[in-house]
């Protein structure tokens, strides 16, 4: 049982189903003396020398903000092998249009992960953008995808 305002545990998610998550998030350069795969921060790894990166691209993915603008990675996209687009708040869905805008403008072909606050109800939508890695928490959604429930509606008014 967790405890009063303990977070719930995080699952990873994929179309494939729940997997172990070999990606662990860190606020500075310094995580990638090791051989694991990290999550930095959009500031962080914009601040690492680009040769740096680019020897780092099969372990290094980037945490966008919603509030940060997703031209602001653009040039990091073919040194990183992941982007994580944060939704802090259900309610914030900016970043919605930086999955969309990762796949179809930029041509991104790395993983992009959903994390924080993602809700049942958001998942097909998510799909359709772009996203292939999702951050899990929510009990709800968790029973469904163990379920192999993924939900949503058959008609789209936005093309596919």
């Amino acid at each position: 049982m967790l405890e009063p305002n303990a977070s719930p545990p995080l699952r990873l998610w994929t179309p494939a189903g729940f997997r172990s998550d070999d990606w662990r998030r860190a606020d500075d350069a310094a995580a990638l003396a090791g051989n694991g795969r990290v999550i930095l921060p959009l500031a962080v790894a914009a601040s690492l020398d680009p040769a740096e990166r680019r020897l780092a691209k099969d372990r290094l993915g980037v945490l966008v903000q919603p509030g940060e603008p997703v031209e602001a990675i653009v040039e990091l996209l073919p040194d990183v092998s992941l982007v994580a687009l944060a939704f802090p708040v259900f309610s914030d869905g900016r970043s919605f249009s930086k999955a969309e805008l990762l796949r179809s403008r930029y041509g991104f072909r790395g993983a992009v992960r959903a994390v924080g606050q993602v809700l049942v109800d958001q998942l097909p939508h998510m799909l359709r953008l772009g996203f292939d890695e999702f951050e899990v928490s929510d009990p709800v959604l968790i029973g469904r995808l163990e379920r192999g429930e993924t939900g949503g509606i058959a008609l789209h008014y936005q093309p596919t």
